[in-house]
């Protein structure tokens, strides 16, 4: 077993949002998926500009407050205690339109 407290991880080096990758698929032999948590504070956005996407599948969880995020030119509210899954390859974004942090534990998984 491998335990990691996210409060010891440091995060990328990202002026905006605070992303920490507790685990990657270099923690195990043959691993497939990469994990972490994101959190983006009010009135920021990620990516910054535009759209991001990944070689990967993203599972996310919202554990605490909410975010508006766009996928294939559609936009969804996701609060604590939603769950979404953004096919690898799919173009997104996120914004924190609220007065809160917004935490997001997300999984990316290879194919």
């Amino acid at each position: 077993m491998i335990v990691v407290n996210a409060d010891s991880v440091k995060a990328d080096d990202r002026p905006d949002v605070l992303i920490k990758t507790l685990f990657s698929e270099t923690h195990i032999e043959g691993g497939r998926a990469t994990f972490g948590v994101v959190t983006i504070p009010p009135q920021a956005r990620i990516p910054l500009h535009g759209t991001g996407s990944h070689a990967e599948d993203e599972y996310s969880l919202v554990v605490k407050g909410s975010i508006i995020t766009g996928v294939g030119g559609k936009e969804y509210r996701l609060s604590a205690g939603d769950a979404a899954l953004i096919p690898a390859g799919e173009a997104h974004w996120a914004y924190n339109d609220g007065d809160e942090a917004c935490e997001i534990v997300w999984v990316l998984v290879k194919r």
